[in-house]
């Protein structure tokens, strides 16, 4: 099924991804994790909940972190150009049938919460409270020296209509992988910012939560924390890479966390924002497609997310398989 042609003058406007709530089963685990092993500052924390932001992010926070019996991700955040965006909005998503709910969300303002076709926990808000720049103050550089949340990516039943859904929305599709019997979309990579994705849709059991990455300096910051990882107790969190991807041409680490969430640590993708860019396309079983080095992923790479809460995933309609690792 052929890609839709981007959608250049969506219903509101998203300027970006903004932010993910994890539930996770021990604060003080997740703490030692985000903060102290993978360098990002503290913005606020209680017994409940530890906000967190990047290096070079003026927003609050990029990640929140909140206590729970079992771990799952709450929703996913998304920030809109202004407070009209947020009412056009609600009208869109009340028109497509979907609930919709203006919630209290600390740190922001005005927030509607609300989920995309397949049932997945999305919400949107203009303004977070703005902090001080830290992006030179070297001193609190620590960890893998995060700059800044980069994309998401979730397991789809249908990446074909997880693409068409946010084809409305505007998000614009840079790079897809198809399977070339069905025709049938496996993988697909869309943008809001000007890089190569936002977020991205991988086939699955869906809808679930894939990665949350960051971006990073460079290369040798994502080596640096291998070492810092497999000699302060956490090498059994090193899933995948380091490599360079075929698609989006990034550098790469997979690393879980204490409750399994996924975090790739990212950099050196390429630049996506002229509007009349064309998608590129990829065979899944094209063995440079995961990575540029031919080297396959992991089968829990392929099986293992985070579940949302309260969202029950539904299996694949695309039955197809990638190259998988031994």
């Amino acid at each position: 099924m052929p890609i839709p042609t981007p959608n250049l003058y969506p219903p509101f406007n998203i300027v970006r991804l903004s932010h993910v709530v994890f539930g996770v089963t021990d604060l003080a685990k997740s703490r030692h994790f985000y903060v102290d092993t993978l360098g990002l500052q503290v913005t606020d924390e209680s017994e409940e909940r530890i906000y967190l932001r990047a290096m070079e992010e003026r927003g609050h926070h990029c990640i929140v972190l909140a206590k729970a019996e079992s771990a799952s991700a709450r929703a996913l955040s998304f920030k809109v150009y202004s407070e009209e965006c947020l009412d056009k909005a609600q009208a869109w998503f009340v028109e497509k049938g979907h609930a919709t709910e203006w919630v209290e969300r600390p740190f922001q303002g005005r927030t509607l919460a609300t989920h995309d076709h397949d049932g997945m926990p999305i919400e949107f808000y203009h303004r977070m409270d703005r902090l001080p720049p830290i992006h030179q103050q070297y001193a609190l550089y620590k960890g893998v020296k995060p700059l800044r949340i980069d994309h998401f990516n979730c397991f789809s039943p249908s990446v074909d209509k997880s693409v068409a859904f946010y084809n409305e929305l505007g998000f614009r599709v840079t790079e897809y992988t198809e399977d070339e019997e069905s025709k049938l979309l496996w993988a697909a990579w869309t943008h809001r910012k000007g890089g190569v994705h936002d977020i991205a849709f991988t086939n699955g059991l869906g809808p679930r939560l894939h990665h949350t990455a960051f971006w990073v300096p460079t290369p040798l910051n994502i080596i640096d924390l291998c070492d810092l990882m497999a000699t302060t107790g956490y090498v059994g969190n090193l899933e995948r890479g380091p490599g360079r991807h075929g698609i989006s041409n990034a550098f790469f680490l997979y690393i879980l966390d204490p409750d399994g969430h996924r975090i790739e640590i990212y950099c050196s993708d390429y630049q996506t924002v002229d509007p009349d860019l064309e998608a590129i396309k990829w065979d899944l079983k094209d063995p440079q497609r995961q990575t540029l080095w031919g080297a396959p992923a992991p089968k829990s790479w392929f099986e293992h997310g985070s579940v949302f809460e309260g969202v029950t995933p539904r299996p694949a309609e695309l039955n197809a398989t990638p190259i998988v690792a031994p």
